[in-house]
């Protein structure tokens, strides 16, 4: 089976579960209400939004949102407000993307607009903007509505900036590039904790203003947030490597093999570190590391498996390795992990 195939065998088998199912139906509804938002506050700019099509809506490209929006069930947040969240999601998800837009100096897309494809880092600029105005609309007509207290709406907007902000700083600081390489398990406490373990928990930070929570119950699902973001980022990282060489960002995989007890593999990275040489976009790279390649493989993957067993209910549990498989697949880690060869 080709890694295309697996990807599709993974979707089908969760989509067939009855419950991720009604999430997608509720996820969509709150993709609706975030693009009709736009769509009014950008028509009164002189720019047109075009419609999503139905792959808007597919499990592929709303894969952590699914699992957010999971989360609020198993906490046992009723169906109209996990609606309201949806919208949410995306309006965070509009923020976090533009963000990482500019930061990384490219263009993922969040809202397809007529503005000229050219003016990239604009488009974010525009993506950052009216998913805030959004937020603020969605919070606002469902306090209208009575489906939320009016006082929780500012609340909830500051809220949403909270854990971004801590997660946006230390981004800010590789800017600059680093000075040093840390220990592997540095990276994870005091790096990629902040860069994708938190961030993961921010869609809880506008539930936790509105909803009165049991935290024994809340606990554990946030906690498996949490290791699934530090599971994924790992996954970036071997996916990301010469990248982030070029960049001089901090790397987990380059950690392993730096402070790793591989002499060749050590050997390989200095030269791949060297001034003035550039291997972004080759491959040869991946069988040059095969030992910390497999060690970055088990970590991720022991992450992702507590991850998942802790966000998913018992009667879910059979969906652990096909989210894990989906995740290695769509991210391109499997790739590397599969042609990594001593």
């Amino acid at each position: 089976m080709s890694i295309g195939d697996s990807l599709s065998a993974s979707v089908a088998q969760m989509e067939q579960v009855p419950l991720l199912a009604a999430l997608m139906a509720e996820l969509k509804s709150g993709i609706l209400i975030y693009w009709e938002a736009a769509d009014q506050i950008l028509r009164q700019c002189g720019v047109a939004l075009k419609e999503p099509t139905q792959a808007s809506f597919s499990l592929q490209k709303n894969f952590f949102s699914l699992l957010f929006l999971y989360s609020y069930h198993r906490a046992g947040i009723p169906r109209s407000r996990r609606i309201v969240y949806a919208a949410t999601l995306q309006c965070l998800r509009g923020m976090v993307t533009g963000c990482d837009n500019l930061l990384d100096d490219e263009y993922k897309q969040t809202l397809d607009t007529d503005i000229p494809a050219t003016g990239y880092r604009f488009r974010s600029v525009m993506d950052i903007m009216v998913s805030d105005r959004v937020l603020f609309q969605v919070l606002m007509d469902a306090a209208i509505r009575q489906e939320i207290a009016s006082d929780r709406v500012l609340a909830a907007t500051i809220a949403s900036m909270q854990t971004m902000t801590r997660s946006g700083v230390e981004e800010a600081a590789e800017e600059s590039g680093i000075t040093v390489i840390l220990q592997p398990e540095e990276i994870l406490k005091s790096i990629h904790h902040f860069k994708t373990g938190i961030l993961f928990q921010c869609p809880w930070d506008i539930p936790l203003t509105i909803e009165t929570m049991d935290q024994k119950m809340l606990a554990p699902l946030l906690k498996g947030l949490y290791r699934i973001g530090i599971g994924c980022q790992i996954m970036d990282d071997l996916v990301d490597m010469p990248g982030d060489i070029q960049a001089n960002r901090h790397n987990y995989l380059v950690s392993l093999i730096h402070h790793g007890p591989h002499p060749v593999e050590k050997d390989r990275l200095k030269k791949m570190m060297a001034p003035g040489r550039s291997d972004n976009g080759n491959a040869w790279w991946i069988n040059s590391f095969p030992e910390a390649i497999r060690q970055a493989s088990i970590t991720s993957r022991r992450l992702l498996k507590d991850g998942f067993g802790a966000l998913f209910s018992i009667e879910h549990h059979g969906l652990v390795s096909p989210a894990i498989r989906f995740l290695e697949e769509r991210i391109g880690a499997l790739r590397i992990i599969k042609d990594a060869k001593p």
